[in-house]
């Protein structure tokens, strides 16, 4: 009985160990994530984004960021883990071992006649005629009486000090931490034991996994889900403009008025002016989800969010929180390979990244339209702060028609452009120069070649090393862009695309991230040594070439590794692209020229056939203004297909000849032949 009830007090110590084996390993685990996300949080300084709100650390704000399932869930389970401890603590109190000198007060070893002491002693404290306290008699009886008998006897006495037992030597005993109840299988409590045990190691396991299953099927692992992929998939083309990149869900569909948001955003919507009417009957009659989804993104996109209902900007936050998934796995739907040779779709990729660019901003479509010399338009200046159409046209009076003609002045040509010519204070001539210093510039380095061998030959394996080094005027790597009116943190993420601009084909395609420098780190030593390793380099080759790259990340590059197959024989004219999915003008754009060899036997590789050099300058394309309306569409429209197709007929062999563009309205200009 005695074993039972220590057994039984086990119980709870039991429970305790199987919830801090879990638990302990991942609240540290959240708490390290926690530590590492308040690190990255670098966001922009100005006085726009902290007018925003957004960055604001209220208290209201923060419960309501800590107020989550799991949160709730982590803190519920560390209060019974409490609970259990006080509770552990204060039966280890009650339960005694039975220990006969301990309870008389003596030492091991101690004479008959000490024994007979203590007794005497004890018993005039604690014997029921001279202490009337129920309690005492108690201890009396169970624990003064069964100590002295035992150590007064010496068989009893002898075995006890032998074998620690009054009745000698014990046999192995074996117990289950479980509650007393439990362990009475005769009774009903052999039913709640035995269900118990299925609960918890069949069908609580079993559950788990089916609601694992089933979300699986209908999330992928960015929470987009399959259905809204598949869709993507039907609908996107090899021409895809920006403006027809619009297709997010939203959370509700019925109708609101939503006249006077049309009116605000009519421009935006790519009507035809002169059947306006037919127009603006044929766009009411789309499902009234489509409706209210492109009417909120052009209202993002026109700053127009104050003019919107209540319900309507919980529909538009709630939106804007979905688009940077919804976009990404957009981009990688328009990167999926589609041809015989595996290779996706440039201009629906590029559209994507500038509506990304365009929502995150909130700068219109239509300012992305080559203007005034520039072709970037005005998008680029529209995204600084307290900037506008008029005060782009004051400054493009001084020469300044480019957002890289204005980072290229100094501090005191900017401060006295800013302030005599834009007309702006010496405040928010300050906030420009914070966002300025903040904007990334992008540098690349690639290469590529086929391993251990020297040339590329038709049908190699040809390997891509990119190095995509970040750098800022204030010195950070990873931070948050400058985007007052977008309502979440949105980090910066970049796509490296090596493609085929003639023939709109994306041999290459990879997510480059500068947040995670841990985790870049241990990418690039991984795939250094590798690829050092499968070249035949020696140990300590392989060590240094270790060490320089890791350097190299820590100190603001990423390392970007991708595979393809080498074409058949020829010259192709390629072209890197890194997209920024956040600022506009932040691009980088670069040529490279790769010649494929003809197969030829073992043994006769020819030497060296990559050609790096300048990407081409776009040349200015001419675009028919409809009457009363400038519409932006870049390459990628539809209506571009046919000369598209009668550029693609020629093979793109020539070589580039210009400077290499940092702007991505470049990327989505045509490139000279």
């Amino acid at each position: 009985m005695a074993a039972s009830e220590e057994n039984s007090a086990l119980f709870p110590i039991f429970i305790l160990t199987i919830m801090a084996l879990p638990l302990v390993p991942y609240t540290m685990l959240k708490l390290c994530r926690a530590a590492s996300k308040k690190r990255k949080s670098i966001h922009c300084q100005c006085s726009v984004c902290s007018q925003s709100g957004k960055y604001r650390k209220s208290i209201f704000k923060r419960i309501s960021n800590f107020s989550t399932c799991s949160n709730l869930t982590l803190v519920l389970l560390w209060v019974i883990m409490a609970v259990l401890v006080y509770y552990i603590k204060h039966i280890s109190r009650e339960v005694q071992v039975f220990e006969p000198f301990s309870i008389l007060g003596l030492e091991p070893g101690a004479s008959d006649s000490e024994i007979k002491k203590a007794y005497r002693r004890l018993s005039i404290q604690y014997h029921p005629d001279k202490n009337p306290d129920p309690e005492a008699n108690k201890y009396f009886v169970e624990f003064i009486s069964k100590a002295y008998q035992a150590l007064t006897d010496p068989i009893s006495r002898e075995n006890f000090e032998k074998y620690g037992h009054p009745d000698g030597r014990q046999g192995l005993q074996m117990g289950i931490a479980l509650p007393q109840f439990l362990l009475n299988i005769d009774g009903a409590s052999g039913g709640i034991l035995l269900l118990g045990i299925v609960g918890v190691c069949i069908l609580l396991p079993l559950m788990m996994a089916v609601i694992y299953l089933s979300r699986s099927s209908k999330y992928t692992g960015n929470y987009v889900m399959h259905q809204t992929l598949s869709t993507y998939y039907f609908f996107m083309k090899p021409s895809l403009a920006p403006s027809k990149v619009m297709d997010i869900p939203v959370r509700r569909t019925d109708a609101e008025p939503l006249q006077r948001l049309f009116m605000l955003v009519r421009s935006e919507l790519n009507l035809d002016l002169k059947n306006i009417r037919q127009e603006q009957a044929k766009f009411w009659k789309q499902h009234p989800a489509l409706v209210k989804t492109e009417l909120l993104i052009q209202a993002q996109l026109t700053r127009e969010t104050a003019a919107l209902s209540p319900a309507l900007q919980v529909d538009l936050k709630r939106m804007l929180e979905l688009a940077p998934r919804l976009l990404e796995e957009l981009m990688k739907m328009a990167i999926i390979p589609r041809t015989s040779q595996g290779h996706g779709w440039l201009r629906p990729a590029i559209g994507v990244v500038e509506l990304s660019q365009s929502v995150i901003q909130a700068v219109p479509l239509s300012a992305r339209k080559a203007t005034g010399g520039s072709s970037e338009g005005i998008a680029p200046f529209l995204q600084l702060p307290h900037f506008s159409e008029a005060i782009v046209k004051k400054i493009a009076r001084k020469k300044v028609r480019t957002l890289q003609d204005l980072r290229d002045l100094t501090i005191d040509e900017r401060a006295e452009l800013l302030g005599n010519v834009a007309g702006l204070s010496p405040s928010e001539a300050q906030d420009i120069e914070i966002v300025l210093d903040m904007m990334p510039s992008i540098t690349l380095e690639i290469t590529c070649e086929t391993e251990g061998e020297e040339g590329i030959q038709e049908g190699d394996i040809v390997t891509m090393h990119a190095w995509v080094t970040l750098n800022r005027k204030n010195g950070l790597v990873g931070a948050l862009p400058h985007a007052p009116f977008f309502p979440s943190h949105k980090e910066e993420n970049f796509w490296l695309l090596l493609a085929d601009s003639a023939s709109n084909d994306v041999w290459v395609s990879q997510k480059v991230n500068f947040m995670d420098e841990a985790a870049a780190v241990t990418a690039a030593s991984k795939a250094i040594q590798e690829s050092k390793e499968g070249s035949g380099f020696s140990l300590k080759e392989i060590n240094m070439a270790v060490k320089e790259a890791v350097e190299k990340v820590k100190s603001g590059s990423r390392l970007v590794m991708g595979k393809f197959q080498a074409p058949s024989e020829g010259n192709y004219n390629l072209t890197s692209y890194c997209l920024c999915d956040s600022w506009i003008g932040c691009d980088k754009k670069m040529s490279l020229k790769v010649k494929v060899l003809k197969r030829s036997r073992a043994g006769t590789r020819a030497g060296p056939a990559l050609e790096e050099g300048p990407a081409l300058e776009d040349e200015e394309e001419e675009h028919e203004e409809e009457e009363g309306y400038d519409d932006y569409e870049s390459e990628y429209s539809e209506d571009d297909d046919e000369d598209e197709k009668k550029k693609n007929s020629t093979p793109a062999n020539g070589v580039a000849n210009g400077k290499g563009s940092g702007s991505s309205s470049d990327g989505s200009g045509t490139d000279g032949e």
